[in-house]
C-alpha cells in the first residue's frame, strides 16, 4: 500500500480523521498528505523535540508544549496529553493526535462532530500496524 492510501482509507476513510499527513520521523521529509494539510519545518523540528522528550516530563519542549500548545498546518492546539509515543492537542471541539513510529509521524486531525477517543484510536491503530511492518 502507498503512503497515499494509508491517508485515504485507513485515516481519512474512516471518517474518524478530517486531515493527515504523514512525515518521516527526521521531520525532514512529507510522505503523503491529505490536499490542503502541511507541517512547516518549524512545527515538524517541534514535534520532534516534544516526542524525544516524552520519558522526561519536566523536559524544555514539552514544558513549553503544555503552557503554549502545539502548532499544527498554522494553528494552535492545546496540549492535553503526552507520552510515550504520541501527543493529543485540542483546539475547541476539534483536534490533533500525532505518533511516532520506528520510521515515521502520523498526524491526524478530527472535525467537531467526531469523538476524540475514536480519532486517537483510529491514528494509534495505523501506528501500531506500521511499527508492526517494520515502519
Amino acid at each position: 500500500m502507498s503512503w497515499q492510501a494509508y491517508i485515504d482509507s485507513s485515516l481519512v476513510g474512516t471518517g474518524h480523521i478530517d486531515k493527515a499527513i504523514i512525515i518521516s520521523a527526521a521531520g525532514d521529509s512529507t510522505w503523503a498528505a491529505t490536499p490542503g494539510f502541511s507541517v512547516s519545518a518549524e512545527e515538524s523540528k517541534n514535534i520532534i523535540a516534544i516526542l524525544n522528550e516524552t520519558d522526561k516530563t519536566n523536559g524544555p519542549a514539552v514544558v513549553k508544549a503544555f503552557s503554549n500548545g502545539i502548532h499544527v498546518g498554522g494553528e494552535r492546539y492545546v496540549a492535553f496529553n503526552i507520552e510515550d509515543r504520541h501527543i493529543y492537542g485540542r483546539q475547541g471541539k476539534t483536534g490533533i493526535c500525532i505518533v511516532r513510529t520506528k520510521q515515521a509521524i502520523l498526524i491526524g486531525h478530527y472535525g467537531e462532530n467526531v469523538q476524540a477517543g475514536n480519532a486517537t484510536q483510529t491514528v494509534e491503530a495505523l501506528a501500531d500496524y506500521l511499527i508492526g511492518a517494520g515502519y
